[in-house]
């Protein structure tokens, strides 16, 4: 059942149809689904497959890849006692095959690299002295520790530079693909509950395929998240640990990020976090980036250095507010929670969030798809009397318009009031004296369940509501 992820099946399809020898890393952070595309894609035939175990030693991991070559034909390969050896007894393997396209599939390849274990060299060698002098091979890696994708593989400064032919960052689902997922899971949902849904797990396949289609969601929920053996309540230890060998400062990064809404300068995150402003907090945010638990982003007219780095993994600060320091033990935790200020304040932030993650599709229902727009946030402090402006979400459009997206979250059609009517035209004054009266400035309504038109609604450019959000 393999929802979605259109164009990352037709890049695999080109790779298998092409004349040349191919190598494909696939990353992204954990449960989003890598192993299940790559084995979806290929119907589960590779001419070579093979997965690393954690936490072993060099010597388990060779004992591991030599069970899998016996898997695979080569039953009386002697049992490598270097990789070296095992790559040879692997091109032994592939040179005996009468596959058409040799292909080789290497999952969790971040857990076969121990220390001093010698894997890399014996991969590089693999690589350049053999698979790049034929037109056959084609080489999938993959590994839960995006880390070391990105710096082993990726950004690899010896034998494998520039080598990665294709890269597959996997990402999370959309709303229209959650969509689809609970409609071929036959969970019975609104569009409310898919968002709601989201806004608790995000897009992660693995957490959706978790949801019962006999609870309702809200059972779901207290089920996975707040009873004393959810599935999902023991996830974030693990989610952390698995992307990164070393994860105590990434989770230092995380923890001050969830401390504040708008996000941190770089500045701000090694003050607060106690950590060293240096090389390595710029790789460390630039993997949180790459995993896409945080995103960074300016402030229009700022520099790139003064960038505001922002938490926005729904399950982690999901995590946070409603489950690290949890003291309850109810099992109906949030049933009872559902209507009281803390779900309310928690729906607006999380519904901002959503919307941020479908920019794609914001711009699409504003007709701008094809102009290029870029999203910053801005704001100002008071001056002569007027009052400051933050605006969390502002297009920069190529044509000369600056919208302000205002996203507000409801159960029924959203209100504007007299006093929010004020609010928003002192946003788009301030946001026009800082553009000097040279772009126009459009104030669009992003809502759960459309706008009520009443005599303050006159103001807005743009509506857009849920159901735009849910467009492929």
């Amino acid at each position: 059942m393999l929802i979605g992820r259109k164009e990352e099946l037709t890049k695999l399809k080109e790779a298998y149809e092409s004349g040349y020898s191919e190598f494909i890393a696939v990353y992204g952070r954990r449960r989003v689904g890598k192993t299940f595309l790559i084995r979806e894609a290929f119907n589960y035939n590779f001419t070579f497959s093979h997965t690393g175990i954690s936490q072993k030693n060099t010597r388990a991991q060779l004992k591991e890849f030599h069970q899998s070559l016996k898997r695979h034909g080569a039953e009386n390969s002697p049992v490598p006692v270097n990789w070296q050896e095992a790559f040879d007894s692997l091109i032994s393997l592939l040179e005996r095959s009468n596959d058409r396209r040799k292909v080789v599939f290497i999952d969790e390849m971040p857990w076969m690299d121990a220390p001093r274990s010698g894997f890399l060299p014996a991969l590089e060698h693999f690589w350049n002295g053999w698979a790049t002098s034929r037109r056959d091979i084609l080489l999938i890696v993959c590994g839960s520790a995006t880390s070391w994708i990105i710096n082993k593989i990726l950004k690899n400064h010896g034998g494998l530079h520039n080598r990665v032919s294709i890269r597959l960052h996997l990402k999370p689902f959309t709303l229209h693909e959650c969509s689809g997922y609970a409609a071929a899971k036959k969970l019975t949902m609104s569009r409310m509950q898919i968002a709601e849904a989201y806004m608790v797990m995000g897009g992660i396949p693995f957490y959706w395929s978790k949801l019962d289609k006999s609870r309702s969601l809200t059972q779901n929920i207290d089920n996975l998240f707040f009873s004393s053996d959810g599935e999902l309540r023991h996830e974030f230890g693990e989610l952390y640990a698995s992307l990164f060998k070393r994860p105590e400062k990434y989770l230092r990064i995380i923890e001050v990020l969830a401390l504040r809404k708008a996000g941190m300068t770089r500045g701000e995150i090694a003050l607060k976090g106690k950590l060293d402003d240096n090389g390595q907090l710029s790789r460390m945010l630039e993997e949180l980036s790459y995993c896409g638990f945080i995103r960074k982003y300016c402030h229009i007219g700022k520099k790139v250095k003064d960038a505001i780095y922002q938490l926005t993994d729904n399950y982690t600060l999901f995590y946070y507010q409603f489950i690290k320091n949890n003291p309850s033990t109810d099992d109906n935790f949030w049933m009872k929670t559902i209507g009281r200020p803390a779900y309310n304040t928690w729906c607006g932030l999380a519904f901002e969030r959503l919307c941020m993650a479908h920019s794609r599709q914001i711009k699409a229902a504003l007709g701008i798809s094809g102009i290029l727009a870029t999203i910053y946030s801005w704001h100002t402090a008071p001056s002569d009397g007027k009052p400051g402006a933050q605006i969390d979400m502002l297009i920069d459009r190529a044509d000369n318009v600056l919208d302000i997206c205002e996203m507000k979250y409801s159960q029924t059609p959203y209100a504007i009031t007299s006093a929010y009517r004020t609010t928003l035209l002192n946003k788009a004054g301030r946001l026009s004296e800082a553009a000097a009266g040279k772009r126009a400035v459009h104030i669009v309504m992003v809502t759960a369940n459309g706008l009520v038109h009443n005599q303050y609604s006159d103001i807005i450019n743009n509506e857009i509501t849920l159901e735009d959000l849910f467009r492929e």
